[in-house]
Order: structure tokens, then C-alpha cells, then sequence
């Protein structure tokens, strides 16, 4: 079941097009109660729907250009306390838990290579954390988006 329904998509839609405008010019524009928008918006972000605004800020901005993706295999016996010293890394911008030869996939993010081998080497330092690979990001092809599946709900 989809917490998102199709006017909870145009009006992310809206927000998308605009991402300053006020509840009024969206509510204008979709031809809905500014009550409306406002209480979607609101059960939308109290649901959990709705991410942090940091999550649109470009790493290379925060002087971090170099992006790799590292493959972690945990001891399970730690596997708690190797994840939450893995999150404890500010260079850590997301981590999945996944099947396959890694526990975990880490995104990282790095000033340069040399950056990039201490921020390895410290997850290595990590009790139970028991060993890495990583693949260096040579362009990012297609960033995170949601657009098209917003669009998708908006259709119904």
C-alpha cells in the first residue's frame, strides 16, 4: 500500500517544479483547498514520506567531488556495533544491508584518493568489521531520483 496517492504526487510534483513555493500557489495551481495541501504535506513528512532537506545538498559543494561505493563483510557477532561505527563516519552517506559476498554496501564521500584510503582504513579499524572492497565512482550516470515515479502516481 502506497502512502503516497495521486494528489499527494501532483502536489510533490509542484513542490519538485518550485521548491519555494507556498501552500497557496501550489493550492491555487491544483485547484485545491490550501487546508489541503497543507494537511498532506504535513501527514506526508509525520509519516516518515517526506526526507531531510540535506539529503539536496551536493556533496562536491561540501568540498567532498570523489564518490566510491565499499563492500563490507561483518563478523555477525558485531554486526550492531560494526554498523553503527560505519554510520559514525561523516564521510558515510548511506549504507545498505545486502545479500550476497558484503554485508554491507557503504557510500562514501572523500576530498580525493588519499582521503578516500583513510575513511577505508578507519572502517577496517572497526571492531567486527572484517573486511573491504571498493570501487571508485568514475561519473554518476543518473543521480537518485523520483520524478518519474511521482509522475507515475499522479496518474493514479
Amino acid at each position: 500500500m502506497s502512502l503516497i496517492d495521486p494528489l499527494d504526487a501532483r502536489i510533490l510534483l509542484a513542490l519538485d517544479d518550485d521548491p519555494d513555493a507556498t501552500t497557496l500557489s501550489i493550492s491555487r495551481s491544483l485547484g485545491v483547498a490550501r487546508n489541503t495541501v497543507q494537511a498532506r504535506l504535513k501527514r506526508l513528512q509525520a509519516a516518515g514520506a517526506l526526507r531531510d532537506f540535506g539529503q539536496r545538498v551536493d556533496h562536491a559543494a561540501l568540498g567532498y567531488p570523489l564518490v566510491a561505493f565499499v563492500s563490507l563483510e561483518i563478523s555477525q557477532a558485531n554486526g550492531e556495533a560494526a554498523a553503527a561505527g560505519v554510520v559514525a563516519l561523516a564521510e558515510v552517506i548511506e549504507i545498505h544491508s545486502t545479500t550476497g559476498d558484503a554485508d554491507l554496501l557503504v557510500k562514501v564521500v572523500a576530498r580525493d584518493t588519499a582521503h578516500l584510503y583513510r575513511v577505508t582504513n578507519a572502517m577496517l579499524e572497526i571492531p567486527g568489521v572484517t573486511r573491504s572492497s571498493t570501487a571508485i565512482s568514475l561519473a554518476e550516470v543518473l543521480p537518485t531520483r523520483m520524478r518519474a515515479l511521482l509522475e507515475v502516481a499522479a496518474r493514479g
